[in-house]
């Protein structure tokens, strides 16, 4: 029902998985990643348990064609099910049985491999494989190349609705949260391969936003940041407008961090602009005032911006 790449990134050591299917939201059911550990995709009629029982198998130090073997040879329904694991090492197994729905099966090369099943026909996952290798960019980036390419080739004969794009850390974490490094699904959509790439551009836009805006003491220290420090936010969250287009939430930020730092006519002009665009941000200013995270709300904003 489904067709999911699992790859290595060589040069990071990071691991992702992505997978895309004609069923309603797959990413919870399909896709299973632990940082440090390993990825996992389960399909066909699938057996939810393949993912974290095999990650644990894997974490205690098992291979992942021990912790696939094991597991197939415990379930008396393998002949239904497709699973495909990789591990840190880029060690990869994967399974097909026999009463999964052709077009069906598995193809690895290195530290890659694509499964699939109820496909169109059987070149669909050697075009995922392919594009992936030759695909530029990071491997969230040649993870989708691989997954529009089996879209293009035919992908699932039922059609398509839902996809999902996970990139892990290849080392584990003192703070596990911080191993998952993209999370992005698309639970009903009828191009979702093309509406995932559509999320990651925004992963990566908001990413820069957050750092430029959420770093502690950058709008909430008591004193304002000056200096490379401001002029670094100031250009992420120019970048990050950039790429967002009529939102103008990044801008709006861009002139309260001008504001704070003492440039009150320069940021009073983004923040009306801001307001201009749409209204309530003037509520959103007053509210940042009465906190004093700002040290004048909008109607001084306003009229500075008139000048």
């Amino acid at each position: 029902m489904t067709f999911s790449l699992l790859a290595r990134d060589e040069a990071t050591g990071r691991l992702g998985l992505a997978t895309a299917t004609h069923a309603y939201g797959v990413g919870p059911v399909a896709d299973h990643t632990r940082a440090g550990v390993g990825v996992i995709a389960t399909q066909s009629f699938v057996e939810v348990s393949y993912g974290p029982r095999g990650l644990d198998l894997i974490e205690r130090g098992l291979p992942a064609s021990e912790a696939l073997d094991k597991l197939v040879a415990d379930d008396a329904d393998s002949d239904i099910r497709q699973v495909a694991y990789l591990d840190t090492t880029g060690a990869t197994a994967h399974h097909t049985g026999a009463r999964c729905v052709p077009s069906c099966g598995g193809l690895a090369d290195g530290p890659v491999v694509a499964v699939g099943n109820m496909l169109d026909h059987d070149g669909v996952l050697p075009a995922v494989v392919e594009a992936y290798h030759g695909a530029s960019g990071d491997l969230a980036d040649r993870l989708l190349a691989g997954l529009a390419a089996g879209d293009e080739a035919g992908g699932d004969v039922r059609g398509r609705m839902s996809a999902a794009l996970r990139v892990v850390a290849g080392e584990k974490l003192a703070e596990p949260w911080q191993g998952t490094l993209v999370d992005l699904r698309v639970d009903v959509d009828p191009d979702p391969v093309g509406r995932l790439g559509e999320s990651l551009r925004y992963h990566r836009a908001y990413g820069v936003f957050f750092e430029s805006v959420f770093k502690p003491g950058l709008v909430t220290g008591a004193e304002p940041v000056l200096g490379e420090e401001l002029e670094q936010a100031l250009t992420g969250l120019a970048d990050t407008q950039q790429e967002l287009g009529d939102d103008l939430e990044p801008t709006v930020w861009r002139g309260v961090l001008l504001v704070r730092a003492g440039r009150v006519d320069e940021g009073a002009a983004l923040i009306a602009r801001g307001i201009a665009a749409r209204p309530p941000f003037a509520r959103f200013v007053d509210g940042m005032a009465r906190t004093g995270m700002l040290p004048i709300g909008s109607a001084e904003i306003l009229r500075r911006a008139a000048r």
